[in-house]
């Protein structure tokens, strides 16, 4: 049995994550860490009142789930009760407490994106891999069934020879108050709504897909990315597109344009959990509708995350995975003439 904790009482961590670990059978909740005063980001103003809000949270976590609440992150990572540690903090803050929780000997599943650069995600695969530990990327996404399911009708023949995949992601403006709109906790589109789509164009393009173009686009206003597009190939000439952003009408579809025939499904990377998926058909006048599997896709995740702490193999995947994806963000970032995440 694996006891994890929860590092921060995240909306994500008692909305998804909590109903989840409760399917998982090899698990059991120990507790949730709230920030002590000097774990907070720079130096904020009214600190004590934010310390205080988080345990506030803590205690109504611990009120509908159980389990302990511990005083600081610091406290649940380094303690002995604890075998692995899920990290669902600002992006800019996962690098240093995944990198504490590695090295005091804790399995790491870190929401994504793992770090904001690739050296980053590399060091801390090379932590977890000398202590055989594992770090899991928590693309959830990623284990859906109706990604395969789409892929057996692509391998099937009936769109043709696939001319372009179209990936697109996007959701409304959830305010400036929120960590994905502030530099300084790691926000910006492209690792939020982007990370997504990167991800996706990697699964349908293979160990060879690369950047050929990228924009990236910041508004007046903002210090972060609001939006952007960009276009990876492999080599074998297969082409992705991508669309991404934080600020518009809420999109979450693939497309897929081939001699024959164009798919289209929406949800292709939010669908939740007994939520049913679809696929349209169109080939010349005619359409046609096909009902896609429904899946539980944090359970998926965390289920790997499970086989990656028993399993080499498994933690291996795991490394790869992460390390790519950082490297495609990276890669992305420089081919939109931007500069690297911040060092956190």
């Amino acid at each position: 049995m694996i006891r994890i904790g929860v590092l921060c009482p995240s909306e994500i961590a008692f909305r998804r994550f909590m109903p989840a670990l409760a399917q998982a059978d090899g698990f059991v909740f120990v507790g949730i860490g709230s920030c002590a005063a000097d774990e907070l980001f720079g130096s904020p103003v009214g600190a004590e009142a934010i310390v205080a809000a988080e345990r506030e949270k803590a205690r109504r976590f611990v009120e509908a789930y159980g389990g302990k609440q511990f005083s600081s992150y610091r406290e649940l990572a380094s303690s002995d009760e604890v075998d692995a540690v899920y990290i669902p903090l600002p992006p800019a803050l996962h690098y240093r407490w995944a990198k504490f929780a590695l090295e005091c000997g804790k399995h790491v599943l870190v929401e994504k994106p793992s770090t904001l650069r690739a050296c980053q995600t590399k060091e801390l695969a090379a932590i977890a891999a000398e202590r055989g530990l594992a770090l899991h990327e928590n693309y959830m996404f990623a284990f859906h069934a109706q990604l395969r399911a789409i892929s057996e009708i692509v391998e099937s023949g009936e769109l043709g020879k696939v001319r372009l995949y179209s990936v697109r992601f996007g959701f409304p403006m959830r305010g400036k108050g929120d960590f994905r709109y502030q530099r300084q906790l790691g926000g910006g589109a492209l690792i939020d709504a982007g990370g997504y789509t990167l991800r996706y164009a990697a699964m349908l393009l293979g160990d060879t897909a690369r950047v050929a173009s990228a924009t990236m686009n910041v508004e007046e206003g903002f210090d972060v990315d609001l939006y952007g597009s960009g276009t990876l190939v492999n080599d074998k000439g297969e082409t992705v597109q991508i669309a991404y952003g934080m600020d518009q009408q809420y999109k979450c579809e693939l497309e897929v344009w081939g001699s024959l025939a164009t798919l289209h499904s929406g949800r292709i990377l939010t669908a939740p959990a007994g939520f049913v998926p679809s696929a349209t058909i169109e080939c010349g006048s005619e359409k046609s509708t096909r009902t896609l599997p429904a899946d539980d896709t944090f359970l998926k995740s965390l289920l790997f995350f499970e086989e990656c702490t028993k399993d080499p193999s498994a933690r291996e995947r795991g490394y790869r995975s992460a390390i790519s994806q950082a490297e495609l963000v990276d890669s992305f970032r420089a081919a939109a003439g931007m500069p690297l995440g911040e060092d956190v």
